[in-house]
């Protein structure tokens, strides 16, 4: 079993103590004053107090955020089986829906009620700790004001980053900047404008940049570099917005010059993450080695930097939410949602879809390989030795790097687990669940996920050691890492002032990673073009991260990828060639609006009858 580090134990403890003292996350809306154990007249006394409830404040925030990769299936590359509710004996299945929310392609706009109130609660226990630590401030030796303020700004980065996710999905939003004692107070509060939220949430980033550390003093908090990437990042959705458009909030209006501000604004925050703090991509962004076809006892830098054994030392995590581990109650849930029953029962709620294997390109020519033909192999007996059949092993060779650290393909191996004990190697085969198939003279038991629909499943996030339950991995989830703010800076630069020779430079690192060569110069040619091998990069670097959807809305791309209103839509297929689902048949302007900006939940337009409606929802 992998044991916790120092610093782990340290978090956990005063995360168990906070816990006793504040309450989670998940209170309604017009529930938001805090439930307390001890009164409130004898905590908020100590530099400890103030750092047990920054902790508790982290653990509650943590749930809005950290399996933000079912996004991913609003999207073309991921299937989140999560898209619906189910029960079973007239109870919810935990992990049907992530916060009881959709995760398919379309028609996800209405299902985010309690993401809403969700993020509102976190928001609630950050004002909670800013206000009373700023009391404390105001009382305080001076030799305790440095350790406060830090604390704030630790508070501030969280109230902002759930402001950020609020305006992300819903636009206009209320904003609450102090402790509500009154549920009066919330239930009268109209919706401000988004330009001002987002001003209120560079005001955050800005005090939180300017009180904490140039390092993080622990794993899991946050210090200078998280804050300016957070405040560029949040420049470069305004930006976005602004260039784009977002005709389906009301009162918004695209502004070039607004735009091309931004841009260079959040350039200007990238840059300083990249060069003034000594971060590097992890393992100095070396792909390091890989196993043949079919092996995956040698695998490569990228599959390590999603285990925990990158939790540590590690310069490419800029900000992270830290998971206890085992025995804990805290521990992550990547492995039940990524892998399948193989992997202790693990319920393969996230898979590749088919798509995605196209979009890794070749190391031996840094470009994309011809198109994967699917092929049934029960009916075609050439399937298995067709070249770019998508079921021939073959046809996977000489691949970047990140592929087979993200994916399995048929007679990929990874590593059985039962009751904490592996139970050896166990090959991958679509469609052969838990068979006996024989590969060099060995007997091996396939794996057994029927999650999928695609003919992959992922091995990104799934662990290659046993010890430790479905639930209950402690890696470090990641919330912004350096090859983000690489590509980032690469997209703010390009759409400021074309492709740029340290931006070039940049998007060629992250793909070193993959063992990839540098881009072609006509793929630098022109901002377009660039803009093309951004966009590739960020599909296959950040794949299961959550980015992609929140992408493809920023940008207006959903009709790009999916077409047009009232079109035939695309079928998702898979390695055999059936066609297990198809999206946005017929699918009519209304429903692709619904799905650039979210519903005001109407629960809350009840108790509350200043809070207006989305366009799209009226």
């Amino acid at each position: 079993m992998k044991k916790i580090n120092e610093t782990s134990k340290i978090f956990i403890i005063a995360v168990v103590a906070v816990m006793m003292v504040i309450s989670s996350c998940r209170k309604n809306l017009l529930e938001q004053v805090p439930t307390t154990e001890l009164p409130a007249e004898q905590f908020w006394k100590t530099e400890a107090d103030a750092t047990y409830a920054l902790m508790g404040l982290y653990a509650s925030t943590r749930p809005c955020f950290d399996r933000d990769y079912h996004y991913d299936g609003q999207a073309e590359f991921v299937r989140s089986r999560s898209g619906t509710n189910s029960t079973v004996a007239g109870n919810l299945r935990l992990g049907d829906a992530y916060n009881n929310a959709n995760y398919n392609p379309t028609g996800y706009g209405a299902a985010f009620d309690k993401m809403y109130r969700y993020l509102y609660g976190a928001v609630n226990r950050a004002n909670y700790v800013i206000d009373n630590v700023t009391r404390m401030v105001s009382e305080a030796g001076t030799g305790s004001v440095t350790n406060l303020e830090t604390i704030i700004g630790e508070a501030r980065l969280l109230r902002g980053l759930a402001y950020f996710r609020l305006i992300s999905m819903w636009g206009d939003v209320p904003y609450i900047g102090h402790i509500i004692d009154d549920n009066s107070q919330v239930a009268t509060l109209a919706r401000l404008p988004i330009a001002q939220v987002k001003d209120s949430i560079m005001a955050d980033f800005t005090y939180a940049f300017d009180r904490l550390p140039v390092s993080t003093s622990a794993l899991g908090r946050a210090a200078k570099p998280a804050a300016l990437a957070l405040r560029g990042k949040l420049q470069l959705y305004w930006a976005s917005w602004k260039k784009n458009g977002w005709p389906e909030l009301e009162g918004f209006t695209a502004d070039a010059a607004a735009a091309n501000t931004s841009f260079l604004a959040a350039a200007a925050d990238f840059r300083k993450v990249i060069n003034d703090y000594g971060l590097t991509l992890y393992l100095n962004g070396d792909p390091g080695n890989i196993d043949v076809l079919g092996k995956a006892d040698i695998l490569p830098n990228y599959y390590a930097l999603f285990t925990p054994k990158a939790n540590l030392n590690n310069k490419e995590m800029i900000m992270v939410f830290t998971h206890g581990g085992t025995g804990t109650a805290q521990g992550e849930e990547l492995m039940r949602d990524f892998a399948g029953r193989s992997h202790e029962g693990s319920q393969c709620w996230v898979s590749p879809r088919y798509e995605i294997a196209d979009r890794y390109q070749l190391t031996t020519t840094g470009d994309f390989a011809p198109p994967m033909i699917p092929m049934n192999p029960t009916t075609n007996p050439n399937a298995r030795t067709t070249l770019n059949s998508a079921v021939n092993p073959n046809s996977y060779a000489n691949r970047d790097y990140r592929m087979k650290s993200t994916i399995e393909w048929d007679y990929e191996m990874s590593l059985g687990m039962v009751s904490l004990q592996s139970t050896g190697m166990c090959p991958f085969i679509y469609q052969t669940w838990a068979g006996t198939v024989n590969i060099g003279g060995t007997n091996y038991i396939t794996y057994n996920t029927d999650g999928t629909n695609s003919g992959y499943v992922f091995r990104k996030f799934v662990r290659n050691y046993a010890g430790q339950g479905r639930s209950d991995g402690d890696f470090a989830w990641p919330v912004v890492r350096l090859a983000d703010v690489f590509l980032m800076y690469a997209e703010a630069t390009n759409e400021a002032s074309g492709p740029q020779a340290d931006a070039i430079a940049l998007v060629n690192a992250v793909r070193r990673r993959g063992n990839l060569p540098p881009l072609d110069p006509a793929k630098t040619a022109s901002a377009a073009e660039f803009f093309k091998a951004i966009e590739q990069e960020r599909i296959v670097e950040l794949i299961g991260e959550g980015q992609r959807s929140f992408d493809l809305r920023r940008w207006r791309a959903i009709e790009r990828v999916w077409g047009a209103p009232g079109g035939p839509g695309l079928f998702r297929i898979d390695t055999w060639g059936a066609q297990p689902s198809r999206y946005y048949q017929n699918t009519q302007l209304l429903e692709y609006q619904q799905n650039y900006i979210f519903r005001i939940p109407p629960g809350e337009r009840d108790k509350n009858p200043n809070l207006t409606q989305n366009i799209p929802w009226r």
